[in-house]
């Protein structure tokens, strides 16, 4: 006889006396409540699964060039947000009405499952707040979702990213905002200075990103081109600051100081490991400028200790150390680049310059290291790898950011109240020649130098060579060190 517990009993066999009430009991209970269970069953796979709520807020001043596809790409994401308000504001271009074209409800299949959404175009009109009024305004319309998803208007995603960065903030209720890996797309940019610069920023991009990534993800800035925020955080951060808004007009960064409140607040601000977001890059020296010195002297004023205006300094934030890692490391690299300049030019004018192999040690290392920054971008290309060998290319945007690097540290220490708003929009409508006052104030500084120096005697211009070289070596030295860190240190496997 078969061991086989599942081996079925000769039909034929008549059961044993003493199990025929057993089987006449279990055949009624199976009869009874299978046909229970199985409603039951039913009924649980008829209830809608409750999930959470996207409201999507597109501030958008003077987008007409860009805002159809960026209202096109939320549309075909796998996860559509629930709805969409696109909140024009200031505009004085075809916005609205491109906009209008997508306003009302739209559906989609995906994977199966209908999705639905509903956009809604608003012409707020004069705005003073400008983007800040705008995002404030879109919060009104969204606060009883559970997410806010903000997008810029000239910001593209990935089909997936929405669904990326839903499914990452529901992964843990302490994040309270993450934000996309930002890029920018180059394959419509023409002509040698967009594509030189939009190269820069692509590498600049990559650089911030991949540093966030290996600090344990941990963002210092949600930025608004395409970032989820947590209405719960929101509302917590508003009520711990006594504020009417989530975001405020008083720093130059609005994204920053609402991502260092979101922090205050005890919530966490992380950069997505998958959503991907291509951002509108500057292709103009004017309009780079301007958009650069607003972002650094916004974050001076976050940084630099006391209070100015409205604007409370933190310098001992958590968000804001690497920050002021940035800021250091710009100095630094202003200081190499001006004293081996200057004593280059010191020494061929005396003769008594002598090179030295070990000088071609700094660039090789920073070939390098700008070579892995371009092989960790997912969509690098050619002018992403000629950017960072060529040396030149690099080594000319590196100039470029000294610039405005020294613009806003000079705005910020003048106290003069400045519109960097404003600024920037005028610089975007090609005015403005601002970002031609780092050259001037260079070009004098080597004039007064180089008369200086022939002012002085053969005995004094050999001591300050003499002195000058090792300082020089030593900070260069130090700074090699760190970029052979940053160069051998494991991206675990990011890509940005």
């Amino acid at each position: 006889m078969s061991n086989d517990v599942t081996s079925t009993p000769d039909a034929s066999v008549e059961p044993h006396d003493s199990l025929v009430p057993f089987r006449k009991n279990y055949v009624q209970y199976h009869e009874e409540v299978s046909p229970l269970a199985s409603d039951f069953i039913a009924s649980v796979e008829s209830i809608d699964v409750e999930k959470t709520t996207i409201g999507c807020v597109i501030p958008a001043y003077n987008e007409a060039e860009s805002i159809a596809e960026v209202i096109e790409s939320l549309l075909a994401q796998t996860r559509v947000p629930d709805v969409i308000h696109v909140i024009v504001n200031n505009t004085t271009d075809d916005t609205v009405r491109i906009a209008s074209e997508f306003a009302g409800p739209h559906t989609r299949i995906v994977d199966g499952v209908e999705q639905s959404t509903e956009v809604y175009v608003h012409d707020i009109g004069l705005n003073r707040d400008k983007k800040v009024g705008a995002l404030n305004y879109g919060f009104t319309l969204v606060e009883g979702c559970d997410y806010l998803l903000g997008v810029d208007g000239d910001t593209t995603a990935e089909p997936d990213a929405v669904k990326a960065l839903e499914d990452e903030i529901n992964s843990d209720s302490r994040i309270g905002g993450i934000s996309a890996i930002y890029s920018i797309d180059d394959t419509r940019v023409h002509g040698v200075i967009p594509s030189f610069l939009i190269a820069g920023q692509r590498t600049q991009f990559a650089a911030f990103n991949m540093q966030n990534m290996l600090r344990g993800r941990n963002m210092a800035v949600l930025g608004g081109q395409f970032s989820i925020f947590s209405v719960r955080a929101l509302n917590q951060a508003m009520i711990e600051n006594k504020q009417s808004t989530p975001w405020v007009k008083d720093s130059e960064v609005e994204d920053s100081l609402l991502s260092l409140q979101i922090k205050s607040a005890g919530f966490l601000t992380k950069i997505s490991a998958q959503a991907r977001a291509d951002v509108g890059g500057m292709t103009t020296l004017r309009g780079l400028d301007a958009q650069q010195v607003k972002w650094n002297f916004g974050a001076i004023e976050l940084m630099w200790p006391g209070q100015r205006g409205d604007t409370k300094g933190q310098p001992l934030h958590p968000n804001l150390r690497l920050r002021w890692l940035e800021n250091l490391s710009m100095a630094v690299n202003g200081v190499t680049r001006v004293l081996f300049l200057v004593l280059l030019v010191a020494s061929l004018s005396i003769h008594a310059f002598v090179f030295s192999p070990i000088w071609l040690i700094p660039p090789v290392v920073a070939v390098l290291l700008n070579l892995r920054i371009a092989l960790s971008m997912k969509k690098r290309n050619w002018r992403d790898i000629l950017f960072a060998v060529l040396v030149i290319p690099a080594e000319v945007y590196m100039v470029i950011r000294l610039g405005h690097f020294f613009r806003a540290w000079t705005k910020f220490l003048s106290r003069k109240q400045v519109d960097n708003w404003a600024a920037q929009a005028k610089a975007e409508r090609g005015s403005g020649n601002a970002h031609l006052a780092p050259v001037f104030i260079f070009l004098l500084a080597v004039a007064i130098l180089v008369f200086t120096w022939f002012q002085l005697d053969v005995v004094v211009q050999s001591t300050i060579l003499w002195i000058g070289w090792p300082i020089l070596g030593v900070i260069t030295f130090t700074q090699t060190i760190t970029m052979l860190g940053s160069l051998l240190r494991r991206h675990r496997g990011y890509r940005v």
